[in-house]
């Protein structure tokens, strides 16, 4: 018997990390369907960026309840599962509780474990009644409705259920509990199974292993499918993250060398054309998702869809249609989508009619952006919702000419009369003579 739940145990163990490990294959594909740009520079500060951002959650506690609620979960869910570790081992060999001879060291480890399990499911709790009671603003937007809103309480319910599992697992484990110690928390728990035999106590003891361990596994592969694979992207995500000042823009090098002929009467006009001349010109801006760079893709997976950016965009605050958070999650739909196709069309994609443009983001809610970086200052994670509404709109103008009436007539006046104004430059000084 004992042989045969090493081999199950074996067998969901396989099949749970093997499903893992082709949904970041996938999600690594996905990426990867972005344009290249090289974010190599600077490893120092962005090691740092990752060790304070993503590790230290420096920019969560901005907003202190989130943040220290936020932090409980986090690091507790994290070091509460290095006990994996142990119940992988017993599963795979047949031991129990393994790492028990480190005496005092394991007993330190097991009590620090139920102190945060509580301390977890406190927050857990706490988020739920912020989400659904109290029902805070930027959860209740319209964005967040239907899937989304279910995905944030898949999560919480997870949660609970896992460290629940954990706390009965302990509080019934008869070897555990003789040992007195470590059992902080659950030797509180214990009465409640003081009427049952020792038989049924074992039976939920073994019942609550198992479908802590299963549940791990079902939470490892639901992140794909989830906001919560922010757990993993975060890392990569600060690292790459902008490291230039907020509000620098990158120029296209097709169009910077145009303006170098114009403005450089020596240059050589053929310097700037393709070595090909069949090759297809490089797209101005964005319409679609691979026109992006893989590292807004990147930002796209890692959003967590908590709404601070969208809760500190004065364009919505102002009543209009535009929510960074919104941008994030419709270019991780399209990706998904496009990534779907793909795997429909054996490894290629098959034009299917639609764009990020448009058919996800409306053109409306480009052009209500400010491009003053509120959103990018604001998120946990350095995501930079600004530079995929800079690209798709650097797409409407030089390749559309959809920009709107005002600024079609402002850059009409440049062009005309070398400044943003409509009358000729030869008027400019002409308010001098008014005195």
């Amino acid at each position: 018997m004992m042989y045969i739940d090493n081999i199950l145990f074996a067998i969901i163990l396989l099949i749970g990390i093997g499903f893992f490990a082709k949904n970041i294959k996938k999600l690594s594909r996905n990426i990867k369907l972005g344009q290249d740009v090289n974010r190599s520079d600077n490893p120092a500060a962005r090691w740092k960026n990752m060790a304070l951002i993503a590790l230290g959650q420096s920019k969560m506690v901005k907003r202190p309840i989130a943040g220290v609620l936020h932090i409980i979960v986090y690091a507790g869910f994290i070091i509460i599962n290095l006990e994996v570790l142990e119940i992988i081992i017993d599963g795979l060999v047949g031991t129990h509780r393994i790492f028990s001879f480190f005496g005092s060291f394991y007993s330190f480890l097991i009590g620090s474990f139920e102190v945060l399990a509580v301390l977890v499911l406190v927050a857990v709790i706490v988020f739920w009644i912020r989400r659904n009671v109290i029902r805070l603003k930027r959860f209740a937007s319209s964005d967040l409705k239907g899937a989304p809103k279910k995905d944030a309480d898949t999560i919480l319910y997870f949660e609970i259920v896992l460290m629940s599992l954990f706390l009965i697992m302990n509080a019934t484990d008869l070897h555990f509990q003789m040992m007195n110690s470590g059992n902080i928390i659950s030797q509180y728990i214990t009465p409640l199974f003081y009427d049952l035999d020792i038989t049924t106590v074992e039976v939920i003891e073994r019942a609550a292993w198992w479908f802590h361990i299963v549940g791990i596994l079902l939470f490892l592969n639901y992140l794909y499918y989830s906001k919560h694979l922010h757990i993993l992207l975060a890392f990569p995500n600060t690292f790459y993250a902008d490291l230039n000042a907020k509000g620098k823009f990158d120029n296209l090098e097709s169009v910077t060398k145009e303006v170098k002929l114009m403005m450089d009467p020596n240059a050589d006009p053929f310097a700037a054309q393709p070595a090909d001349e069949n090759a297809v010109p490089a797209k101005f801006g964005a319409s679609d998702v691979q026109d992006l760079n893989w590292v807004q893709l990147l930002n796209a997976y890692t959003c967590t869809e908590c709404g601070r950016c969208t809760s500190s965009c004065p364009a919505n605050q102002t009543g209009k249609k535009l929510s960074p958070r919104k941008i994030m999650m419709d270019t991780r739909d399209r990706l998904e989508e496009v990534g779907r196709n793909i795997d429909t069309n054996k490894g290629v994609f098959v034009p299917d009619n639609k764009n990020l443009l448009n058919d996800y983001i409306t053109p409306e809610e480009l052009w209500a952006c400010t491009s003053c970086n509120a959103c990018v200052e604001e998120c946990p994670v350095n995501i930079s919702p600004l530079s995929i509404i800079m690209d798709m709109r650097r797409y409407l103008v030089m390749e559309q000419s959809a920009a709107p009436q005002s600024l079609n007539a402002m850059m009409s006046n440049i062009e005309n009369n070398g400044a943003p104004w409509q009358y000729n430059q030869m008027d400019r000084l002409n308010w001098k003579d008014e005195n």
